[in-house]
Order: structure tokens, then C-alpha cells, then sequence
């Protein structure tokens, strides 16, 4: 029953890792339900760490795959996101959460010259983020619940 807890824990710390990215959220969803399967050994687990894998596998690429194409539909170029994911990596040191859209407006006002036009593909950068993290999240949830499924039957 407290290897149960315990897991239950890490999965709902998993999933507030998916919203404040502090934390690889969905791998620790995943990894929480790796030990959970292997500890438990029934065929019930062994189907609930398939359905976890095979919900999360398709979340993280849908994740990236979605917004992407969907950054391309609005003009904003590969440079911008690649400034992005840099200025990301370095403000989760320095000050998390301000980076990507920072790194993707400077570049954009960098490239177009001006703030109205940098300003909108920055909004759109925001926007394809945001979705990023709803079908993550979605993906890590439903995870969860074929988890929560497995031990209560």
C-alpha cells in the first residue's frame, strides 16, 4: 500500500512538472509507472505501463509536431524558435519562463525590424507553447488515469 502512495505521489508531482517545467513531468509519470509495473508484475500493470508508454510516447510527439507546424502556418522561422529554445535553456537558470519568449522576440525584432511584427510572432510562439503543454499534459493525465484504472481494479 505506501509503494502505491508513493507512487501516486511521484505521478502527481510528474504532472505538476508538466505545467511548471521544473521537473521532466511526463518521464517521471512514466518512470513512476516503469517501477510501479515491474513491483506489481500482473498482467494489469503490464497493460497499464503500455497504455502509459504508448500515451506519453504520442503526447511528446504530438507535442512537438503540432505546434510546429503550426509556428510555420504563422511565418515565424526555425531561427526564432532555435533563439528560443537557447534563450529557454538559459533563463530556466536565470530567470525561468521569460526566456523563450524573450530569445523569439529579439530575434523576430532582429529580423523584421520592427515591434508590431515581432511582437505578433512572439504571441504566436506563446500560443504554440501553451499548446504544447495542454496536449502534454493531456497525454501525462491520461496516463495517470490508466495508472489509477490498473490499481483500483
Amino acid at each position: 500500500m505506501a509503494g502505491v502512495v508513493i507512487v501516486g505521489l511521484a505521478i502527481a508531482v510528474g504532472i505538476v512538472g508538466v505545467v511548471l517545467p521544473v521537473l521532466p513531468g511526463a518521464l517521471l509519470v512514466w518512470a513512476a509507472i516503469v517501477v510501479w509495473a515491474i513491483a506489481v508484475g500482473s498482467t494489469t500493470g503490464w497493460a497499464a505501463l503500455v497504455a502509459a508508454t504508448l500515451l506519453i510516447g504520442g503526447g511528446q510527439l504530438v507535442k512537438y509536431l503540432v505546434p510546429g507546424r503550426r509556428l510555420r502556418d504563422a511565418g515565424v522561422p526555425r531561427q526564432s524558435i532555435v533563439a528560443g529554445l537557447v534563450a529557454a535553456a538559459v533563463g530556466f537558470f536565470v530567470i525561468p519562463v521569460v526566456g523563450f519568449p524573450l530569445g523569439v522576440y529579439v530575434e523576430e525584432r532582429r529580423r523584421l525590424a520592427g515591434h508590431v511584427s515581432a511582437w505578433r510572432s512572439t504571441r504566436e510562439a506563446l500560443r504554440a507553447m501553451g499548446l504544447s503543454i495542454v496536449i502534454e499534459l493531456s497525454a501525462t493525465v491520461l496516463a495517470a488515469g490508466a495508472w489509477l484504472a490498473a490499481v483500483l481494479s
